[in-house]
């Protein structure tokens, strides 16, 4: 097949959507480790609901700057900024139900099941953050 054959943009585009998605994986792993140190500093002197408050909302500017910048490459702005908390909403809703489901039907301990919820969200959540990202009609 040569470059310009129909199915080789295919092949490009999906090459890149799974060099994307690793990006992804790799930047909620530092935004997870950076937010849990966040608490665990701030819970040394703050109430430990205050110091995680602070610190999911902190994480939450953190994967928006991580994943614009590194994952999805995309221009920063007052849009996509108000925007991108809710890929948090649909990552939590989903996340809710899957937990809700596997402890109250299959009895599993709420601990595994919310480690499954974690892992089956991902791709959901890279999803949904690539769609809240991608500029709108006004932005370039």
């Amino acid at each position: 097949m040569t470059s310009s054959s129909p199915t080789s943009g295919d092949g490009n585009r999906r090459e890149r959507d799974l060099r994307s998605f690793a990006k992804f994986v790799l930047v909620g792993a530092i935004n997870t480790a950076a937010s849990y140190a966040l608490f665990v500093a701030l819970e040394l002197v703050l109430p430990y609901v205050a110091a995680y408050a602070i610190a999911y909302v902190a994480g939450i500017v953190l994967s928006y700057v991580l994943n614009t910048g590194l994952v999805f490459k995309v221009p920063r702005s007052w849009s996509t900024f108000l925007r991108f908390p809710l890929v948090y909403v649909v990552q939590f809703a989903l996340g809710s139900g899957i937990i809700i489901a596997l402890v109250e039907s299959f009895a599993m301990s709420p601990r595994i099941a919310a480690l499954i919820a974690i892992f089956a969200t991902i791709p959901v959540t890279f999803l949904a953050a690539r769609f809240v990202l991608r500029p709108t009609g006004g932005e370039s």
